[in-house]
């Protein structure tokens, strides 16, 4: 059944309103997307363990430099969340049995009122360091030979 855009708009109720009036099942609402004509439906939020990329640890910000220096001396680190558990909720990255595998450490972002977007999560084994700079949506594994 084809629905005009506007009613694409309406949400995840709006479907179960819609399956239970017209008959059907629902699915699990996918992320919005701009109603016209011509929209497809589409599942940009999946992300798998596959579509972790490298990056040379060359072309990492500076401040990166830093915080990946401050991990390998233990510390001090300048935000309390610091060294704190990563529990891989999006499971972004490798999944692992022991719920403390992974921790997480910010990347100062110069200029921004907040900690900002950018961390380094780190899992147990040796130089095991996973860059993002979109607040976990995306992984980069860091190659420090490069």
């Amino acid at each position: 059944m084809n629905f005009p855009p506007q009613l694409t708009r309406i949400g995840a109720a709006g479907a179960l309103a819609s399956a239970l009036l017209f008959g059907g099942t629902t699915v699990a609402a996918a992320p919005a997307v701009a109603a016209s004509a011509h929209a497809t439906t589409t599942h940009t939020n999946v992300v798998h363990v596959s579509d972790i990329g490298n990056i040379c640890y060359s072309q990492l910000p500076s401040q990166a430099h830093d915080t990946l220096s401050l991990i390998d001396q233990g510390g001090p680190f300048p935000y309390p969340k610091d060294g704190t558990v990563f529990t891989n909720t999006e499971g972004v990255l490798p999944p692992q049995s022991a719920a403390d595998y992974y921790h997480e450490y910010t990347v100062v972002t110069p200029g921004a009122p907040t900690r900002g977007a950018r961390r380094i999560v780190t899992g147990e084994q040796s130089q095991e360091d996973y860059y993002t700079a979109d607040h976990y949506k995306t992984f980069s594994l860091v190659d420090r030979t490069c």
